[in-house]
């Protein structure tokens, strides 16, 4: 449905110049690699993005010029790494269009943010029967802490169903939320294995008609597409560096700052307390409450300068371009037929990663033959076992672009697979 579009991109689509694909991948060294005697196809940028030169060279100047602890010193290398990190949380909230830096939390990755939710934020303000709606297409990042959460706190969890085509069932998305306990809906911007981009605004605006508050994993949607905080109007929103051509090691929550300074602190430790007695402490202002111990700082470097790079781009442009390499590769799977494809076929509602399956070929194979051709896929559930269920598969191949990746590597893991299918004579 047409009110799934999170952004007005789309109109502006055509406008748009093309992307200097060639130039882009000058900026990524290990593009030049080569798997065996084949030139390196790598269509896993779901999984993890590769890194511009402009971010590897933003850590190693960190380590190389500034390398000290932060907010524990008074010398002039702690000030400067003191800088860089903090400097990097403004950055990053005006990535994501965010009104406060101060609600946004260093982590890990999304799974330590998503985790810091569930957690922090069932423990202090969720009661026993409460309910928290998922979907049925949630990374297990996005369930196994709610399942805890569920555990500890007596929380009842519903799950919105996914349709045929990859779509949410929104009629039963209304009757979950606006019926009964709801306190949270927590759910995937993007499917990390059907590629849907779901009505998150739709979705907000419902929950919060009905008191209940939205949590978004926002892993497959920030390095792809502009997101805003403030035109989804999501309560919280967690990503990883490392998918956006960020270093690894460093993930964000952002929360709007009056949940945080009433959720307790999730980690203990250093940099979190305020004053620390032999019975008692007290907390640290929001976000450092949240950020026990010595930080990623290298990492929080180079995730700035990984915003820096891909908005110098532009992120309009960048899902232009994965969106018709989406096309070109859903055309190419139903070329060579005997290949079933997940989700949806509305572009519009279409991010940057495909899942398929070869008949009678299981997907750990297809992954292998594959890469023999020097073609890098994905395959397995994707940390997905309950939607692989609701699919009745037990994996999926999958095969991912972002900005760097070209129409001839698409036609290379098509010529890939017709090496499959000659292999196992399907």
């Amino acid at each position: 449905m047409t009110t799934a579009v999170e952004t007005p991109r789309s109109a502006r689509r055509d406008a748009e110049p093309p992307l200097d694909i060639a130039r882009i991948r000058v900026d990524f060294p290990i593009l030049a690699r080569r798997i065996g005697d084949r030139p390196l196809v790598y269509l896993d940028s779901a999984a993890t993005s590769q890194k511009p030169l402009q971010v590897l060279d933003a850590v190693d100047h960190y380590y190389r010029t500034s390398n000290a602890n932060v907010h524990r010193g008074v010398h002039t290398l702690g000030n400067e790494a003191t800088d860089v990190f903090e400097q990097a949380r403004v950055r990053v909230a005006r990535f994501i269009d965010a009104p406060d830096p101060s609600g946004v939390v260093f982590l890990r990755n999304t799974t330590e943010a998503l985790n810091l939710v569930a957690s922090s934020y069932a423990r202090e303000m969720l009661q026993p029967g409460d309910r928290v709606v998922l979907t049925e297409m949630e990374h297990h990042s996005n369930l196994v802490p709610w399942q805890l959460a569920a555990e500890r706190r007596g929380l009842e969890l519903a799950f919105i169903p996914v349709l045929a085509d990859g779509s949410l069932d929104m009629e039963r998305a209304r009757a979950l939320i606006s019926g009964g306990p709801t306190k949270l809906v927590s759910l995937a911007h993007q499917s990390n294995v059907l590629g849907t981009v779901n009505p998150v605004r739709e979705i907000a605006r419902l929950a919060h008609d009905n008191g209940a508050l939205v949590c978004l994993d926002a892993a497959q949607s920030v390095p792809h597409m502009p997101v805003s905080v403030r035109d989804l109007d999501c309560d919280f929103l967690a990503f990883s560096g490392h998918k956006m051509v960020g270093p690894m090691g460093v993930g964000v929550l952002w929360a709007r700052p009056e949940l945080l300074e009433r959720m307790p602190p999730f980690l203990g430790g250093g940099s979190m307390i305020l004053r620390v007695e032999l019975e008692r402490s007290s907390w640290n202002t929001v976000p450092h409450k949240f950020e026990a111990g010595t930080p990623d700082v290298a990492s929080a470097a180079g995730l700035a300068a990984a915003c820096d790079y891909l908005d110098a781009i532009g992120l309009d442009r960048i899902h232009a371009h994965e969106q018709a390499l989406v096309e070109h590769m859903i055309s190419m799977l139903d070329e060579i037929g005997g290949i079933t494809v997940y989700g949806p076929r509305d572009l519009a509602v279409h991010g940057g990663a495909v899942s398929f399956n070869v008949a009678d070929v299981h997907p750990h194979d297809v992954g292998t033959i594959v890469d023999r051709e020097g073609v890098a896929v994905r395959a397995g559930h994707h940390c997905c076992q309950p939607l692989m269920h609701r699919l009745d598969v037990a994996a999926t191949a999958r095969a991912s672009v972002y900005l760097y990746t070209t129409h001839d590597e698409v036609d290379a893991l098509g010529a890939a697979l017709h090496e499959v299918k000659r292999v196992f004579g399907v």
